[in-house]
């Protein structure tokens, strides 16, 4: 279920406005207030394709405290600054992450990844044929509305460095000489990409502890499935377990799932990595209800040595941290740190 269906249950008295549909988009360009007038409740969908309608809306919301308004969109407020520039103080803002483990089977989102289409689709959408369709479409449309302005080629080119150095620390200027751009071009595309939620940049955790830590943050294509079709890894099991990239694949996935969930607990829920300049590191430093936890991803089930780990607890006095790996269950491996499932390490947190 997608952002337009879920509005439809969860918004069922509304009435609605697409702005992919060229009839709304030229009722609204011509006479917006006397369109939002005809009804006191809203879903505008795609919204990020008309700015400059924000300040009118502000105009209608202000007029009369009963009217309400859902805004839809594919693309971050930052993004589209005229939402949080009109209507600050008016509107709360929620992120709809991929389908959850709590939704779909683990092993399913991360092989195919978390788009709905892929698993609740009818017919459902076959995956080595959505995400090149899905992406050329993001890329040749959607980015040069946003202010890319590049071809579809050199765009596509940058996606897939990125997934081949998945979970890698983010270096612009060699990524701009690679691809021959310049070094703002590259952070400018880096914004426009993690504003339309395709990539993330995992920030690296501050302190002052008296060690040299690593600045620059990691980047990850966000959906699985996308970085499976970007590295031509497939959707199956055993071709992706036996792939190099498997390692980070699994990774991004546990990654994804524990922020969604952490986010759904506490909406000032924040994530980080760390890593020292002499390799010790966590892969993820997850922070809930005031408390931060490490937590370290292995696609094995084997005990690793979590000397790196317990290093890392002690620099930064956190009293629990985890291992989540492809094991069932949850078991402690010292007092402080325990291994298990993803399900089992969300649960054990109480993301659930």
């Amino acid at each position: 279920m997608g952002k337009s269906s879920l509005s439809r249950l969860a918004f069922p008295d509304h009435a609605r406005l697409d702005l992919e549909n060229p009839d709304d988009l030229r009722r609204l360009t011509r006479d917006p207030l006397f369109v939002l007038g005809q009804e006191t409740h809203w879903v505008i969908d795609e919204a990020q394709r008309m700015p400059e309608l924000f300040p009118t809306l502000r105009f209608w919301l202000d007029e009369n405290a009963r009217r309400r308004l859902v805004l839809l969109g594919s693309a971050s407020p930052s993004l589209t600054k005229s939402i949080g520039e009109s209507l600050t103080g008016r509107i709360g803002i929620y992120e709809l992450p991929g389908l959850s483990i709590a939704e779909a089977r683990a092993d399913a989102i991360w092989l195919q990844g978390g788009f709905p289409r892929i698993h609740w689709g009818r017919p459902r959408a076959r995956p080595e044929d959505w995400y090149p369709s899905y992406l050329r479409t993001t890329l040749e449309q959607d980015l040069p509305r946003l202010g890319v302005r590049s071809t579809f080629r050199k765009l596509h080119d940058f996606m897939t460095m990125l997934a081949h150095i998945q979970g890698g620390l983010s270096n612009y200027s060699e990524w701009a000489s690679s691809l021959g751009v310049d070094y703002h071009t590259v952070s400018h595309w880096l914004d426009i990409l993690e504003g339309v939620f395709l990539v993330r940049r995992l920030r690296p955790w501050y302190a002052n502890i008296g060690k040299r830590l690593v600045k620059s943050p990691k980047v990850y294509v966000r959906d699985t499935g996308l970085l499976h079709s970007l590295v031509g890894m497939g959707f199956a099991q055993k071709p992706i377990v036996a792939h190099p990239k498997a390692g980070a694949s699994f990774e991004t996935f546990c990654i994804e799932q524990l922020v969604a969930h952490a986010r759904l607990a506490d909406s000032a829920a924040d994530a980080h990595f760390f890593r020292t300049h002499t390799r010790v590191e966590a892969d993820l430093l997850l922070t809930v209800k005031g408390k931060t936890v490490a937590i370290d991803i292995k696609l094995g089930t084997a005990v690793p040595d979590v000397s790196q780990l317990e290093t890392c607890m002690n620099d930064l006095g956190l009293r629990h941290s985890y291992i989540v790996s492809r094991a069932s269950g949850l078991r402690p491996l010292t007092p402080q740190i325990q291994m298990g499932s993803l399900e089992a390490v969300i649960a054990d947190l109480g993301l659930t």
